[in-house]
């Protein structure tokens, strides 16, 4: 069950610096950072281990089996990010 960033995110980079695998972008450097409201998980690439659900403050990132049936769109908003 990979982890879902939700609409609670404030893209402090925080998560994406916490993330030892690079499933989290965009980094805090990057010019898309700009472009998008919040950071997003690559489904494929999320290890599950919760390091970037302990490091975001804002509790924007879940469990996909734990998102609400109000948040589940947030999964697949996440994993249409790493497809474009």
């Amino acid at each position: 069950m990979p982890f879902v960033v939700t609409d609670k995110c404030q893209k402090d980079f925080r998560c994406v610096d916490e993330c030892g695998i690079g499933a989290i972008s965009p980094r805090s450097g990057d010019p898309a950072a700009q472009e998008v409201s919040q950071v997003f998980i690559d489904p494929e690439y999320c290890l599950e281990c919760g390091a970037c659900a302990g490091a975001c403050e804002f509790d924007a990132i879940k469990r996909d089996a734990d998102l609400t049936p109000e948040e589940a769109h947030f999964a697949e908003k996440n994993a249409e990010h790493f497809r474009q």
